[in-house]
């Protein structure tokens, strides 16, 4: 009866210990199906690379298309040339005025006011 009791606990324990092992260590990267965090991420930034230069790829083929009809002739006035476009999106946003308004002054006492207020009654409870 002990040889079982311990044949039993040894092969339980045996179990645990490589699940704990393979679980928590990198050795689980040599089991099919399972990959690096540093793969993973490495991956992931290569997609994202790839996304963004397909798709300059796809703005400097239009832009290139556009050079070529301007140069044998083909000339479309409607439509607007990759540089003004650009051009436009560069130019400095106007300075935006930040200060409040007599408004926002107005409402900010008054919430203020109401804080206090509601402070005050509080440490009157307490």
């Amino acid at each position: 009866m002990n040889v079982f009791v311990v044949a039993t606990l040894g092969a339980i324990i045996i179990t645990f210990v490589t699940t704990f092992i393979i679980a928590f260590t990198p050795l689980r990267e040599f089991i099919p199906g399972y990959s690096s965090s540093k793969l993973k991420k490495d991956a992931m930034e290569l997609a994202l690379k790839s996304d963004s230069l397909s798709k300059v790829l796809k703005r400097n083929e239009a832009y290139i298309q556009s050079i070529q009809k301007v140069l044998t002739g083909e000339l479309e006035y409607a439509k607007f040339s990759k540089d003004s476009i650009l051009s436009a999106a560069d130019e400095v946003s106007s300075q935006v005025n930040l200060s409040p308004s007599k408004q926002e002054l107005e409402l900010r006492e008054q919430v203020a006011k109401e804080e206090k207020n509601s402070l005050s009654k509080k440490s009157k409870k307490e």
